[in-house]
């Protein structure tokens, strides 16, 4: 974490941040919207006790809640009003881009532009609350029969509580998608990310001090936390290099004459990035994967047999999690990658503006070239990503390493560092752009 925050400090020119008054603004609010998000993580649902739900949760911390916990920031731990995150809105979002790909009359919508997307969002956020509402109805029931030590989780059980809930959990879950978009529209970064990343990036501190409490007690030896460490830094510099990595084609353009003069016949590059679908596929694989476990995790065994069955099918580290998690996050590589990268109209605007790849032929040629570039690269992000995914199951199967060590955290982390830097520096360059011409116009009018 500490190399990836020193490439962040050494990214950013802080001398020209201090002139660039929008970019100022667009920082603070960001970071006050993230403020905000924190302290709702500590704002406590109404009708239950703090107390017993901590010991719930302390029997739960290594398993599939423990995962949902950390996306959430510690808020379903403490059972806040944020408690079920931004993880319905994107339920929803994956949802709806699984129906404008085999619905035609959502892919004649998305085709229209602005409008049709406005459309596509209102739908997503219908969904939101629906989802959020059945998640949060199967949270209450799930705690009605919820106890520790202390007892029941619940301290006054019934419909209103159960009304209470949905309301709370619901309308938190709401606040924090108009939150994420506001922070994307007038704020730096993608909010929706930077909301799961703050989070994890919270939870940091806590993750440190259980590792070297483990330590002292002689769960994990010196020397299993110092490779641990060095891991760390290597799974950053790993992660880093395959998000940056990317195949560049050439692309010729041929020369044309107009009156005496030619135009033309420069070359350029089409880049492809090796994961173009980014930490996605995990966010949705993790999301879909927590839908059914949700009330699972909270039954203690009390409920009925399938949902025990669930429980024990997909505990933390078994053949059938690990199965499906992989199964789900290729599935959604492949995926995200066709929705962000299309070759077929790649090939259609290169023929268009007369541009072609040396050796290949414009139109099908170039198409087919094209798709089995993506195909090898998007077969090489998949399993990235997998072994990424796979690295926090066997640390805490196997050394019950915290979950925030994890490939997964770190990936989120890294990926979201990265893209914010990415937009700090294209609003820099805007501004030193607006600068010059600035300057060039006093100029002239001196002239």
């Amino acid at each position: 974490m500490a190399s990836a925050a020193e490439q962040l400090a050494a990214s950013i020119n802080f001398g020209a941040l201090s002139k660039a008054t929008e970019l100022k603004k667009r920082i603070w609010f960001t970071l006050g919207a993230l403020v905000i998000y924190r302290l709702g993580t500590y704002i406590p649902s109404p009708g239950i006790d703090p107390v017993v739900m901590q010991q719930i949760f302390e029997q739960q911390r290594g398993g599939i809640l423990g995962m949902f916990n950390m996306f959430a920031g510690g808020a379903l731990g403490r059972m806040t009003i944020f408690a079920l995150n931004i993880m319905p809105y994107i339920s929803a979002a994956i949802i709806m881009q699984l129906l404008t790909a085999v619905s035609p009359t959502l892919e004649a919508l998305k085709k229209e532009g602005e409008a049709g997307r406005k459309k596509i969002n209102q739908y997503t956020r219908y969904g939101t609350v629906l989802l959020a509402s059945v998640q949060a109805y199967g949270i209450a029931v799930g705690l009605e029969s919820a106890s520790g030590p202390s007892g029941s989780a619940v301290l006054d059980p019934g419909l209103y509580f159960r009304f209470t809930m949905v309301v709370t959990l619901t309308g938190g879950t709401m606040f924090l998608m108009w939150l994420g978009e506001q922070i994307t529209q007038r704020g730096v970064g993608n909010g929706i990310s930077l909301i799961i990343f703050s989070g994890i990036v919270a939870n940091l501190p806590l993750a440190m001090v259980s590792t070297l409490e483990l330590g002292r007690t002689g769960a994990l030896s010196a020397v299993f936390i110092i490779v641990l460490l060095i891991m760390v830094v290597v799974v950053i510099t790993f992660i880093v290099f395959m998000e940056r990595a990317q195949r560049r084609i050439i692309i010729q353009y041929p020369k044309r004459q107009v009156g005496n003069k030619m135009f033309g016949g420069e070359s350029t590059h089409l880049p492809m990035k090796l994961n173009p679908s980014g930490v996605i596929p995990l966010i949705f694989a993790s999301s879909l994967l927590l839908m059914p476990l949700t009330v699972a995790g909270f039954s203690g065994g009390a409920g009925p047999e399938w949902m025990t069955w669930v429980t024990a099918f997909l505990g933390r580290g078994t053949a059938g999690f690990l199965t499906i998690y992989v199964g789900l996050i290729l599935f959604f590589t492949f995926f995200y990658t066709t929705i962000v990268f299309n070759p077929a109209d790649t090939a259609d605007n290169l023929k268009k503006h007369g541009g072609f790849i040396p050796g290949i032929r414009p139109g099908r040629n170039t198409e087919a070239h094209l798709r089995f570039i993506l195909l090898r690269l998007t077969t090489v992000g998949a399993i990235y990503l997998s072994l990424v995914a796979l690295l926090p199951e066997i640390l805490i199967s196997r050394f019950a390493v915290p979950f925030f060590f994890g490939g997964t955290s770190l990936l989120i982390v890294v990926s979201v560092t990265m893209d914010t830097v990415g937009q700090i520096h294209s609003h820099l360059l805007a501004h030193q752009y607006e600068g010059l011409i600035k300057k060039a116009k006093l100029k002239g009018r001196r002239g």
